[in-house]
């Protein structure tokens, strides 16, 4: 299975539901906080975008929310992380 990592800060409404959709799908993430500007930059200038949460299965950028969402929704996501 590939490995998740989101892309999240505090305020975010987007990245708790993100968080939610893994939990339920039981799949295991790292969480990596950007509230600090320092950090939020640095994943700016390696991605290009400048919202949150971006979700990595690897070190593919598979989008935010409604990225991992559609995936999900299409019954693709298990899939994708190499899961069968």
């Amino acid at each position: 299975m590939k490995k998740v990592a989101i892309y999240t800060t505090h305020s975010c409404p987007y990245c708790r539901m993100a968080k939610s959709l893994l939990k339920r799908r039981n799949i295991p993430f790292e969480e990596i906080d950007v509230s600090d500007d320092e950090q939020f930059e640095t994943l700016v200038d390696r991605t290009g975008f400048k919202t949150v949460p971006q979700i990595f299965f690897d070190y593919e950028l598979i989008g935010g929310y409604e990225e991992l969402s559609k995936l999900d929704e299409a019954g693709k996501l298990k899939k994708k992380l190499g899961e069968v």
